[in-house]
């Protein structure tokens, strides 16, 4: 029998995910793979290794964290 804990955690669980399905999907990431992901932080001049924990996290990303912050900062500027 789950205790009080054990549902805690599944529902952090569930959130979670439901939160990464959400980011992926505002930043066109839908559908993507693993496989869909650069190895390499494809932002001009970077040349950043992508972890292998982003790129399961976010599906099909393309820049580093650094660049991928910068973007985000530039276009709230808009």
């Amino acid at each position: 029998m789950a205790d009080d804990i054990d549902r805690a955690s599944e529902r952090e669980e569930e959130a979670l995910a439901q939160a990464l399905r959400e980011q992926a999907r505002r930043a066109g990431l839908a559908g993507k793979t693993l496989a869909d992901s650069a190895e390499v932080c494809q932002q001009a001049g970077c040349d950043e290794p992508i972890p292998l924990v982003r790129r399961q996290a976010l599906p099909g990303c393309q820049l580093c964290v650094d660049c991928q912050a910068r973007r985000e900062r530039t276009k709230g500027r808009r």
